[in-house]
């Protein structure tokens, strides 16, 4: 229930001296548009060369990777970063590509792995922030940026990319996209769509960091100290 709007509005109209509007809104037409353009050209071999070079810039680990190879570049990725125990998304993707039964060797070479499962409520998170790795994949990726765009949702907790010591995104090549601008347009349109988005977007751009204080990077401040990305090439 919302209390209060209506006196809230009216009083707003008033301070403005104008009339309150409540019909007839429309989204202005700007006659340039400059967000559409950086790369708009671009290919995704591009796109890839781009969001690589970023990721120099924001301390993060660039992989890249076939489906067939896969699993061997986890394999050492995740050796690098020091093993297990490890936690993921409860996600088909983990599935589809075929790195649930590189997980599941894991498991029987004695490594903690374990997916996110809703029915255990809030003993994911514990077990999330006593990971070494977590490992989730990337729903959109900025190259512009080097960000990832996680959609947060059933099974899919936003601690796995939060809390563990380090983190890994697997970067189908096909999500990469030019910038923030294609994503929230995406998300724009779903939701004047009608259609459900999830309940959390995160965007993360490589390891935690902040330079606030005299200027001087310090990376692993609030989240994970190291992160990579693995690009796959034909997921």
């Amino acid at each position: 229930m919302i209390q209060n709007r209506e006196s809230f509005l009216d009083n707003i109209a008033k301070q403005l001296n104008r009339p309150k509007k409540t019909s007839g809104i429309a989204r202005p037409m700007w006659k340039y548009q400059p967000q559409w353009k950086v790369l708009k050209d671009a290919t995704q071999d591009e796109l890839v060369e781009v969001l690589k070079k970023q990721c120099e810039h924001i301390h993060t680990n660039f992989v890249q990777a076939t489906r067939s190879n896969l699993n061997e570049r986890l394999r050492e990725v995740v050796h690098e970063l020091g093993g297990g125990p490890i936690v993921t998304w409860d996600d088909p993707r983990f599935t589809d590509s075929g790195i649930e039964k590189e997980l599941n060797k894991w498991r029987e070479d004695g490594t903690e792995v374990h997916v996110w499962d809703s029915a255990l409520g809030e003993e994911n998170i514990n077990i999330a922030e006593r990971a070494n790795v977590g490992i989730t994949f990337s729903d959109q990726t900025l190259a512009e940026s080097g960000t990832v765009v996680l959609f947060s949702g059933n099974g899919k907790g936003r601690s796995v990319s939060l809390l563990p010591t380090t983190y890994i995104a697997i970067i189908p090549k096909s999500t990469i996209v030019p910038r923030m601008t294609q994503v929230a347009g995406a998300i724009h349109n779903q939701v004047e769509n009608g259609k459900k988005i999830a309940s959390c977007i995160n965007f993360i751009s490589g390891p935690s960091n902040s330079a606030d204080i005299e200027l001087n990077l310090v990376v692993g401040v609030h989240g994970p100290i190291k992160a990579t990305y693995i690009v796959v090439e034909d997921l």
